[in-house]
């Protein structure tokens, strides 16, 4: 009776800790999910800025949804938030139906955000009137607020929206393809409406640096290097590596075709900074070692970076 009781209370326990546990996992859940949202609007603050402060007031339409509600802002006079809320409304239906939910739903949340403090923000200063300047700034702080945003798991709409919809049907051309595709038209109808060609050229540098900068943010720019090496003292040199540098090394089994032999291939990350390092490991044991490096835009693991 008692090994029963016994059994039912520890089975209770099992419970009430299963509880507990799933529990904070919701928690956890929902504190990434509040977090996620608070970066994104963070990030939609910033593009706005860019938007306000450097691209509309010097007619540079650098593409996608902001670019086109530029456009028609010297048109019509029409808000350039409210447009483009207006012309993402179907590309929202278009998100939700063919890239998911809850991409559709940090996307739409995201680009009310943009649109309301875009149109709030028309108070901000102009901060030059050189379009050179315009362009390359307005770039460089519409690519960091992007960035924010989509490292968030979320876009602005617009072209970048779009163009994950056109590739859900046409996989044969790539995101970047598409994307480009839709930003020339939408600057050569640009230069067409202010019948100034220069200021699409200044449009393509806000596209160009932008772009730059959001790659930075995604996959990071602090490039480690990897390393591949091939010798016959490939034990002394991994010996070496792991004392001297402090850096793993893996064993990668391979052949040499021309003369039929096995060969270790040693395969290690390394910092920029450790790189002469390792060549100086390799040519003082293997002078004739066959060294490859190219570069890793993300390490994440022991000695690098954590995971998100």
């Amino acid at each position: 009776m008692y090994s029963v009781k016994w059994g039912i209370i520890n089975l209770q326990q099992c419970f009430l800790i299963g509880e507990v546990i799933m529990s904070a996992v919701k928690r956890k859940k929902w504190f990434d999910d509040w977090r996620s949202y608070v970066i994104i609007v963070i990030g939609s603050i910033i593009t706005a800025m860019s938007i306000n402060m450097f691209l509309v007031p010097n007619r540079i339409a650098a593409g996608g949804v902001s670019g086109i509600a530029t456009v028609l802002f010297y048109q019509f006079g029409f808000p350039v938030g409210v447009t483009m809320l207006l012309i993402n409304i179907p590309l929202f239906i278009g998100g939700i139906k063919y890239l998911g939910g809850n991409f559709g739903v940090k996307t739409l949340f995201s680009s009310i955000i943009l649109s309301v403090f875009t149109d709030l923000g028309t108070f901000l200063p102009t901060l030059t009137n050189d379009p050179m300047l315009a362009s390359l700034y307005g770039g460089m702080v519409m690519g960091v607020g992007l960035g924010i945003v989509f490292r968030a798991g979320a876009t602005t709409g617009g072209t970048d929206l779009a163009a994950k919809i056109i590739h859900n049907f046409f996989p044969v051309f790539t995101l970047g393809q598409i994307l480009w595709a839709i930003d020339f038209f939408i600057i050569a109808y640009a230069g067409i409406v202010f019948q100034n060609f220069e200021m699409s050229l200044f449009a393509i540098v806000t596209i160009y640096v932008s772009s730059k900068i959001i790659d930075g943010i995604l996959e990071g720019v602090n490039f480690a290097k990897s390393v591949l090496i091939i010798s016959n003292k490939s034990d002394r040199i991994a010996d070496k590596i792991m004392n001297v540098l402090d850096r793993g090394v893996t064993g990668l089994k391979g052949k040499g075709m021309y003369t039929g032999q096995d060969r270790e291939v040693l395969m290690c990350v390394l910092k920029r900074s450790e790189i002469q390092t390792l060549k100086s490991i390799v040519k003082e044991i293997d002078e004739n070692a066959f060294i490859i490096l190219t570069d890793a835009r993300e390490v994440l693991g022991e000695g690098f970076k954590t995971y998100d």
